[in-house]
Order: structure tokens, then sequence, then C-alpha cells
């Protein structure tokens, strides 16, 4: 298992160093959705949340996540952010709500983790804001859709799940 970047010579778990690396311009998107019911469509169409606004609130949950990621995700990286946007829309016609984060830096390691750390926080507290009306919620899709910058260079996912394809 030597090869394992996260594992030291004993094959112990260990933060990887990167003091060496140069800092690069890096950029990733993330994105995934929540499932809802027709009647929570509805609801969210009509403004009729019992919770408030609740993609405003899911958004600013998602960009706090970002800037919290290595306090969540063991040896990650602190990373000194310079962007962390957060979108939410209504996908009527496919009854979801579609989450879509991207998260600029200049680092010597990328933004992968925090951009998939804003759409599960946001996927989560969309979840917590419409379970008084829909309990049958899921969430799912959520996968790195593109990045750029560092040593591997730039990467779009090639088939991406679910109704994602289009996007960008």
């Amino acid at each position: 298992m030597a090869d394992w970047s996260h594992l030291d010579e004993t094959d112990e778990a260990n933060m990887v160093d990167v003091g060496d690396k140069p800092a690069t311009r890096r950029r990733a998107v993330a994105v995934g959705a929540v499932h809802i019911s027709d009647d929570t469509v509805d609801a969210l169409r009509e403004g009729r949340s019992q919770k408030g606004e609740v993609t405003q609130v899911s958004r600013i949950a998602g960009i706090m996540a970002a800037k919290k990621t290595p306090d969540l995700i063991p040896l990650c990286h602190q990373l000194d952010l310079d962007d962390v946007d957060v979108g939410i829309d209504l996908d009527e016609e496919a009854a979801a709500l579609r989450v879509r984060a991207e998260v600029a830096c200049t680092a010597k390691t990328g933004a992968e983790m925090e951009a998939l750390t804003a759409v599960s926080t946001a996927c989560l507290t969309l979840y917590d804001m419409c379970k008084g009306i829909d309990q049958s919620m899921h969430i799912g899709d959520i996968h790195l859709r593109k990045k750029t910058g560092g040593q591997s260079g730039d990467f779009e996912h090639p088939n991406p799940p679910g109704d994602f394809g289009g996007e960008e």
C-alpha cells in the first residue's frame, strides 16, 4: 500500500506533505441533487416553506462548509479560498433541487474536497429545510464535475451521473 499518498512507510494514515509543490490557480466544480416530491415542488415554487427561504439558507450552509472542510475531512489541507459560489435551482420537470458549487483558490493542493463538501452540506440543509413537507426526499448524484490546475492537470467528468450531462 506504499503507493497510496495518505499512507506513510508503515502504512499509517498521514497528511501529504505539499511543502515543495508550487502554488497554482485551482478551481473545482461539484454538483448534486435533492430529489423531491411534486408537492414539495409546488410548495417551493409558491414560497410555502415552514422554515423560510430554503435556497438562501442552504447556499450559505454550503459556503460555510467549504470554508470548514479541513475541520470535517481528516487529512485535508487548510486552503485560503478566494471564492466559493453555491447555486441552487428548482428543476420542476425532474422534481429536484440541483446544487452546484464552484471553489477557486491559489494553493499547493486542489479544491475538490471543498466543492464536494459545499454541495453535500447544501443538499443536507435543503433536506432539513424541506423535511416538514416531504420525508421521502433523497440526496444523490453528488460528484466532481470538473477541476482545473495542479500537477494532475484538468479533469472533466466523462460520464456525469444524473441529469448533469449538459451542464456548463
